[in-house]
């Protein structure tokens, strides 16, 4: 306990180091001065008041009967700020034991420090503060005085990590307040890192990894920093050389360590406490028996200040021995240091005698990445954004590194079996390829995604109803499920006389985005199509984790685009081959290829769409029309007054036979893959990396190869213009080129920035695409007659502010999910932002823009 000399020596500042993540309990009798204290050295979003408490149950702060309604209003907001990571500050009295109580369990349930600061004022000087308060006689603070006296010299004992005692009024005013980060705090170092697993006391291996590494004697010549989860002793045939590197490393700075269970039962051993020498303890107490005591003495201080674990690089790594959820990651007390050094059990025991240990990365869904050891696997492998690097090398296995933030694994195998395991060495590793079921809990409800190039992008509870409906009934297999295409923003209303869309608008709003240059892709007579295609069923496995399939064709909403399982693998296998021929797995350094792309005909997906709604249009007017307009006909042949309404119906007439021509562009006939193309536009990803940001036309020459090495005659090639939005006459030659097209019968273009992921000068997203589509295409999503006059005036009108905004939201969470999918997240992680894209496009949005 810290304290101060009497009255009679000279007050000097105090300053009280409080850690930055506790709960710090103010002690002292009414009229001490603790909310002065408080408001002087926290802020006043940290600090929780009974008297304030009082006054929101009960509209005044003196009610004394309102206290226990108040405190449970404490105790409320006191744990919510624990829980999320606030430092705590308790103003009131707790003078009282029972309340100390309440407040150290609840600092325990939140695993953070409890500490005390008390305020022993003189009795005299309390009650003359208090004087004036009716509810605050004398006897009270005199009460108050005798309790604090009696629990001064017990409050360590109830569990007060720190516990700093001001005497007086001088020491209470010239007290400051320090804070501390926490031991475990580590986030400023960022790195890079290389994380070892389980050494056991193979100290030959340890060096030969080290220098795998890069390593020479301890020092990376590139300034990186070893990180050892623990167990560095015990059954192999050198922990201290294995101590003695280890140490060194620390020592010089080049290094960080955390206790594993076995630094911690020979630390105790140290200590002179009776512990038993099994699991290979007794190898490692005679192999120190050979050593000095000195040697013994800093080993023994080494592994007494170890850290049970350690956040760093700004919260993105936790490094710890038997893992950690993520409720416990930074946070300090005898449960997380239990759970970080032995893990958590289900207290079963297995057929060797050994406890079985309750599989928390299973269930783990934290933002961090958590690298530990503890439990021998045969080879590491990335489960739920967690990694275990035991792969048991004292057992003849391997020792392995982590390089983070490369998420690069390097292992050496072992010289030979140091320890015979008392449980062999799993033929697999736990957990397999991150392939294991989603939980319902990652997308039900409300939720905000945190994405890198847009912010946190909310998803509304309803909507994620109607995703989750279309994912659970319709989806592929999740696994091979990695994106979701956004929807798209049709460009501006046109003002061009006899159009609703022209490119004029999206020219235009390019020049004002600050987008100089732009590429125009043909649009394609089909349906979006996304493609993931492996090189070989053995990339498959490793990558997704699937059996019996390379890859996945699906629509823009997660359905399989066909229902035939053979004809999408051999559409797969014509890829591939197109993608070897043109060396693109080389080139790319990738085992699978994520592709944006139009599958054609229209027909192919929509045929029951064709049958009950457009066809069935042009069926009805082609019978109707023929009948009217002959009696029409006849009856101005006869000299009735009819060509008003004749001209109008053979308007009507051309009109729906100009309808049933545009949908049946879109239309062929199709034998299996004979009459089928595949148009891909843009790669996506590839292993490793994300390639969203490529400019087009890199992306277009890529492809181009690709079509140009198919020898099957399925893909087909996208044809281009670019157009500098400045430069007034290659804005006209693109509108030429639109004009061309559309004039032929095309569904139109759409207008892209060539740089691809662009922002505007306020560094918000720029649209990724303008959808420009031709006057005939639109008959289809408008109706045969949209065209008049009187149509085209009312549809001007359409509202498209919405329709942007979520396309710029679903471009952002798609561009999250590719790049979590590069930086090989967990399966969880990736689909959060791809449920995010299929729930927004349940949003109430005009489904003809």
């Amino acid at each position: 306990m810290s304290t101060t000399g009497s009255s009679r020596t000279p007050v000097r500042a105090r300053a009280l180091p409080v850690t930055d993540l506790s709960l710090v309990v103010l002690i002292g009798a009414s009229g001490s001065g603790k909310s002065t204290f408080a408001q002087r050295h926290f802020t006043p979003t940290e600090v929780i008041s009974s008297d304030f408490c009082r006054g929101l149950v009960a509209d005044d702060e003196n009610d004394q009967s309102a206290s226990r309604d108040a405190f449970d209003v404490l105790h409320y907001i006191a744990g919510k700020r624990l829980a999320a990571g606030r430092r705590t500050v308790v103003d009131a009295t707790n003078v009282q034991q029972d309340a100390r109580r309440q407040l150290i369990d609840l600092a325990r349930k939140h695993d953070v420090l409890p500490i005390a600061v008390v305020l022993d004022v003189p009795e005299q000087v309390c009650a003359e503060r208090n004087a004036g308060r009716a509810d605050m006689p004398r006897r009270v603070v005199q009460r108050h005085t005798r309790e604090l006296r009696r629990s001064l010299r017990h409050l360590e004992r109830e569990g007060f990590r720190k516990v700093h005692v001001l005497r007086g009024v001088a020491e209470v005013e010239n007290a400051t307040v320090v804070t501390e980060k926490r031991f475990n705090d580590l986030t400023h170092l960022t790195g890079p890192f290389d994380i070892v697993g389980d050494v056991h006391g193979c100290a030959a291996e340890l060096e030969t990894l080290l220098a795998k590494l890069g390593y020479t004697d301890g020092v990376h010549p590139e300034g990186r920093t070893a990180v050892f989860v623990g167990d560095l002793v015990d059954r192999g045939p050198d922990s201290p050389g294995v101590l003695r590197r280890v140490m060194s490393m620390v020592r010089s700075g080049n290094a960080l360590c955390v206790p594993g269970n076995h630094e911690n039962k020979y630390g105790r051993h140290l200590k002179g406490r009776k512990v038993q020498l099994t699991h290979g303890l007794a190898e490692t107490v005679a192999q120190m028996e050979r050593e000095s005591e000195e040697f013994r003495a800093e080993v023994r201080d080494f592994i007494d200040g170890l850290v049970s674990h350690y956040v760093l690089d700004g919260g993105r790594l936790v490094v710890c021995h038997a893992g950690l959820p993520e409720k416990y990651h930074g946070r300090t007390s005898g449960r997380v240091r239990g759970h970080a050094l032995y893990g958590d059990t289900t207290g079963e025991t297995d057929e060797f005698g050994l406890p079985v240990r309750y599989p928390w990365a299973e269930d783990y869904r934290g933002r961090a990445a958590v690298v530990y050891g503890h439990t021998p696997v045969p080879e590491a492998t990335w489960l739920n954004n967690t990694l275990c690097l035991d792969t048991g090398a004292v057992f003849g296995g391997r020792l392995t590194a982590l390089r983070w933030p490369e998420r690069e694994i390097v292992d050496v195998p072992a010289e030979r079996v140091w320890y015979e395991p008392v449980k062999p060495l799993r033929t697999e590793a736990p957990g397999g390829h991150d392939g294991r079921p989603l939980d319902l809990a990652d997308v039900r409800g409300r939720r905000v995604v945190e994405t890198r190039h847009a912010g946190r992008i909310t998803v509304r509870g309803e909507n994620g109803a109607a995703a989750l409906e279309v994912m659970s009934r319709f989806a592929t297999d999740p696994r091979l499920l990695p994106y979701l295409p956004p929807t798209m923003a049709p460009t501006a209303t046109s003002g061009v006389d006899g159009y609703l869309e022209h490119p004029r608008e999206a020219f235009a709003q390019y020049a004002a985005d600050g987008v100089a240059r732009v590429v125009c892709e043909e649009k394609h007579m089909g349906s979006r199509a996304v493609v993931l295609v492996c090189r070989d069923a053995e990339a498959a496995r490793d990558r997704f984790g699937v059996e019996g399939v390379t890859g996945s064709l699906y629509t823009r909403t997660g359905r399989p685009f066909l229902d035939d399982a053979s004809v999408t693998e051999e559409i797969l296998d014509r890829l591939r081959t197109a993608a070897g021929a043109a060396g693109l797995w080389d080139e790319l350094a990738t085992d699978w290829l994520l592709l944006d792309a139009e599958l054609m005909p229209w027909s192919l997906k929509a045929a029951g769409l064709l049958r009950s709604q457009y066809a069935a249009v042009g069926a009805a007017s082609a019978a109707v029309f023929p009948g009217v307009l002959g009696a029409l006909e006849g009856a101005a042949a006869r000299g009735v007054e009819v060509h008003d309404l004749l001209d109008r119906q053979r308007s009507r007439a051309a009109d729906a036979a100009a309808f049933t021509d545009a949908y049946r562009r879109y239309c062929w006939p199709t034998d299996g893959l004979d009459g089928v193309r595949l148009a891909p536009f843009q790669i996506l990803a590839v292993q490793g990396r994300s390639l969203a940001a490529l400019p087009h036309d890199e992306q277009l020459g890529l492809l181009d190869r690709l079509v140009e090495h198919d020898g099957s005659g399925l893909l087909q090639t996208t044809r281009r213009l670019y157009v500098d939005t400045g430069d007034p006459e290659s804005v006209a030659a693109g509108t030429d080129w639109w004009l061309e097209m559309t004039g032929r019968g095309g569904e139109g273009m759409v207008v892209k920035p060539l740089g691809a992921l662009v922002r505007d000068d306020k560094g918000r997203l720029v649209q990724p695409g303008i959808k420009c589509r031709g006057r005939e295409y639109l008959r289809i999503i408008y109706g045969p007659e949209y065209t008049r006059p009187d149509h085209l005036a009312r549809l001007r009108h359409r509202f498209l502010n919405h329709k942007r905004s979520l396309a710029v939201r679903e471009y952002a969470l798609g561009l999250e999910a590719l790049d979590r999918l590069a930086d090989g997240e967990p399966l969880w992680r990736v689909h959060e932002a791809v449920f995010g894209v299929l729930a927004l496009e349940s949003e109430p949005v005009d489904p003809r823009l």
